[in-house]
């Protein structure tokens, strides 16, 4: 292959790494480095998971050669005719053993630089381009300029306790005599600093992860607690989403005061159109209105707001805009899946075993729907296989997860090998079983990552960062799910390579190091780090793991005040009540749309050919007939028209004003006494009470 499995994963992994972004960001609204650097640090973390399995099966079989080469020298060294003791026969000649090249390999050279513009690259992303790019889109400058320099101040006090400690060790090292430290042990310091850190936060990650994503699932094929926890987060949703909608009309009343304040020839004007920008549509429009363009701004007036307020409101306008498309998008998602689960529940009393939905699903293209997931289909997966297959799942990920825990808390014993990892990979090696060996590699792997980065995304206490997919992701959360990978990936496949004692580091085995361990440097220059900390702190996970399961920080946080779905409890009982009500009224609302929506495609239907022929014969009475008699076809005409008016009229069902919420329909205008009236609004504010 000579390198082709190489080129073939990176053209794969970058188009997933694409259709990842393209499912969570949006191309057409969203910045172009924003989607760059988010698609750059997808695609070097995912080539990491990918690629380092090739690594491993290219390590043993530069391992096996080397095995050879030394059998070679010891039999040459013990053979008769160099060997002065005649007593030694020929016999005892050691065998060679047989090298199988795997369909994988990767010549030597390549890795190395391979895996050094990926590690290198993805640090300089993590640590300097992304946050300084967070920086840059949450300020609130009004040129690029004032951008880059609040960037550029918010990163120099991040980095700056970092510096500090740098530079306090720089000088340790610098007076202490024992120390005389190379730039190339510089820079293993920096690497292993680095990897601490980022080990430091996966432990405490993984432990919860491990424990919560089996569970996750198991709960999962429970129905009835599922929907009660869906209840749970629509009332949750629906308090953060309320104080979302307040917090950016606060915003957007600032915004008014001051956008009636100073007028189209000040100075300060261009900044108020800059921030009007960043308003929605909705609020451009009614901002608009009953603004007098042609008014001069006085200096002598009213004191006017200065730009560094005008830079703050305009920070304040980007994050409450966010906040709330965020939140609407949440709830939005979260409706569906509650009708869709509400959907699951009336359906398993069927009698005739087909899924009928309340709303029409436009997800499912309509070739799928009609061929392969047919209503029966659909109901046998939803209603009997679904639970047993996640129920099963389950079963499995926690063996996986038991694993992961023994393998983390004795991988550093090689004598003998108690990590369940590292026994795998050896008796695999022995019959070099490469495919098995990568397989396994990339299973383990992608599970530990799983568990880790979907654990970030789940402990959302204040719910700050959300990768929502159909377009939905703001650029923030892309930027900070592409840091925080680039952070994490390092030093979890690093961890990897010592649960499978393929580093030496921490196996104290002499053995072929892997490329990817090359680049890290020896970590023996700090030994506190290698033999202390790399090997007992991961134990650290089984406390975090028994904590998890028995919800101990779900409690402490329900203490805190931050409400916690913990199932039989009264707190828990009032919001999965109130969640329900909610459902129930959007679920009517949603209901009455799409019967509007039927009537009116009904009506087009059954009047719009009659009220052509009527209109075409109109056309015609008109061009045949003189003054008087076309006077009297109109008249005619408009008879019909009113017929055909009382009879639709007739057709429509009788409105039930005892719904507990007004009826929703388009905004439609009257013209009464010289202006405008929308009827849907004057409904509305009747019916308010009701």
């Amino acid at each position: 292959m000579s390198g082709a499995a190489l080129a073939l994963e990176v053209v794969v992994v970058f188009f997933l790494a694409l259709f990842l972004l393209h499912r969570y960001g949006d191309f057409r609204k969203q910045h172009r480095m924003v989607l760059f650097a988010t698609l750059l640090a997808w695609f070097l973390c995912f080539l990491i998971v990918f690629i380092l399995p090739l690594d491993v099966s290219t390590t043993i079989y530069n391992q096996c050669k080397i095995d050879n080469q030394v059998h070679q020298v010891a039999s040459d060294t013990f053979s008769p005719d160099n060997s002065s003791n005649s007593s030694v026969l020929p016999t005892q000649k050691i065998p060679s053993k047989i090298c199988f090249k795997p369909w994988s390999y990767i010549p030597d050279g390549i890795l190395p630089v391979f895996w050094r513009v990926v590690y290198w690259t993805s640090q300089f992303l993590t640590w300097l381009l992304i946050p300084f790019m967070q920086s840059y889109a949450r300020s609130g400058g009004f040129s690029i300029s004032g951008k880059i320099k609040t960037a550029l101040i918010e990163n120099a006090i991040y980095y700056g306790t970092y510096l500090l400690i740098f530079c306090s060790l720089l000088i340790y090292v610098a007076v202490s005599p024992q120390w005389h430290l190379s730039w190339y042990d510089l820079r293993t310091i920096g690497i292993t600093a680095a990897n601490t850190w980022g080990l430091f936060l996966l432990v405490l990650l993984l432990g919860y992860g491990l424990v919560e994503i089996p569970r996750s699932y198991w709960r999962a094929s429970c129905h009835g607690h599922l929907l009660a926890k869906t209840y749970f987060k629509a009332a949750k949703l629906m308090t953060e989403k309320a104080d979302a909608e307040e917090n950016l009309e606060d915003a957007m009343e600032d915004v008014r005061r001051v956008n009636e304040t100073i007028k189209y020839n000040h100075p300060l004007r261009k900044c108020i159109d800059t921030i009007l920008r960043k308003c929605p549509v909705e609020y451009q429009e009614k901002l608009g209105r009953n603004m007098d363009d042609y008014e001069d701004f006085d200096d002598k007036g009213n004191p006017y707001p200065s730009k560094t307020s005008l830079v703050k409101l305009h920070k304040q306008v980007i994050y409450a805009v966010q906040r709330h498309n965020r939140t609407q998008v949440q709830w939005q998602i979260l409706l569906d899946e509650a009708f869709h689960l509400e959907d699951v529940a009336k359906n398993e009393t069927s009698p005739t075993h087909q899924f009928s939905h309340s709303f029409p699903s436009t997800e499912t293209p309509g070739w799928v729907s009609k061929y392969l997931y047919t209503p029966t289909a659909e109901w046998y997966w939803e209603c009997v296989f679904r639970r047993w297959c996640y129920r099963v799942l389950a079963v499995v990920l926690c063996v996986f997860s038991a694993a992961v825990v023994w393998s983390e808390c004795t991988f550093f014993s090689t004598q003998p090998v108690l990590s369940l990892f590292a026994v795998f990979i050896q008796l695999a090696e022995r019959d070099y079983n490469y495919v098995y060996i990568e397989m396994a590699c990339f299973v383990t792997i992608f599970y530990l990552c799983y568990c880790v980065y979907s654990t970030v995304f789940r402990i959302r206490v204040f719910n700050y960062y959300y990768l929502a997919p159909h377009h939905q992701t703001d650029a923030y959360s892309l930027q900070f799910s592409g840091m925080l990978f680039c952070r994490l990936t390092p030093p979890l496949c690093l961890n990897f390579l010592g649960v499978i004692h393929m580093d030496s580091t921490i196996s104290h085995q002499q053995r072929q190091q892997t490329a990817y361990t090359s680049i890290m440097g020896s970590m023996q220059v700090l030994s506190f780090i290698a033999n202390v900390f790399y090997i007992y702190y991961p134990m650290l996970i089984v406390l975090l793991c028994i904590a998890t399961y028995f919800s101990l920080g779900t409690r402490c946080l329900n203490l805190l005040g931050f409400q916690q779905f913990m199932g039989e409890n009264d707190l828990t009982s009032d919001l999965v009540d109130e969640g329900k009500e909610l459902i129930r009224r959007e679920k009517r609302k949603r209901q009455r749309t799409e019967d509007g929506e039927s009537r009116r495609r009904e009506w087009r239907e059954r009047y719009g050919e009659q009220r052509q022929r009527y209109a075409g014969k109109n056309r015609n009475s008109y061009s045949e007939l003189s003054d008087g008699s076309s006077t009297d076809t109109g008249r005619a005409q408009t008879r019909r028209d009113r017929g055909a008016k009382t009879e639709l009229l007739q057709d429509v069902e009788p409105l039930d004003y005892n719904e507990d919420e007004p009826l929703e329909t388009e905004d439609r205008s009257r013209y009464t006494g010289g202006h405008y009236l929308s009827t849907s609004a004057s409904r509305s504010r009747i019916f308010d009470d009701v």
